[in-house]
């Protein structure tokens, strides 16, 4: 006996979506909402539309032990670029533009009243790092101050350079931003 099909009655399963599916979904989704919203893909946004413009950041390191800081700063002139980390948060490597020695100044009241001043001597017995890199890159304008490297930085500001021997504190003491930063 041969038992044939039943016949087709026109009424299709229904389809239900389970919770995988519902969070396959919204994994999807926040994937695509990530690639949209990258820091990358929005910095070639405002670099393509002209938001970027060059950024000049001053930052002074002072007071860092260092047995030989000469070496230091040449290592970093000839390396080109460092890496900046802003409120702890890494943002990346900026071209160096410069780096300025800086000689630590002792101060003194003369009896007369006169201020004199002389280079402190015992920076050469207790050597430190100090020092202005003078870092290039891009950035924008903002009603916060300037952003830079995806933060806002101010005159003031706490940032950590790193290179492949070093890796120091310093304070932002100058910046500049437009057509006049990248002279």
């Amino acid at each position: 006996m041969d038992v044939a099909p039943a016949p087709p009655t026109g009424n299709k399963p229904k389809r239900r979506f389970g919770l995988v599916d519902g969070a396959a979904g919204l994994a999807v989704l926040m994937a695509a909402a990530g690639v949209i919203w990258s820091p990358k893909l929005s910095g070639t946004i405002a670099r393509a539309t002209g938001g970027l413009q060059p950024v000049t950041v001053t930052v002074d390191v002072r007071g860092i032990a260092s047995a030989d800081p000469a070496s230091l700063i040449a290592a970093a002139r000839q390396a080109g670029k460092v890496s900046i980390v802003i409120r702890n948060q890494p943002h990346g490597s900026v071209q160096i533009k410069q780096i300025i020695p800086l000689q630590r100044r002792l101060v003194a009241l003369a009896p007369d009243g006169r201020v004199l001043t002389a280079p402190d001597p015992n920076q050469t017995i207790f050597s430190t790092l100090d020092a202005r890199f003078v870092l290039q890159g891009e950035g924008s304008r903002s009603a916060e101050g300037v952003v830079f490297g995806n933060q806002s930085i101010k005159v003031g500001t706490p940032i950590e350079l790193e290179g492949s021997l070093f890796r120091v504190s310093g304070t932002v003491s100058g910046l500049q931003a437009g057509l006049g930063a990248s002279n």
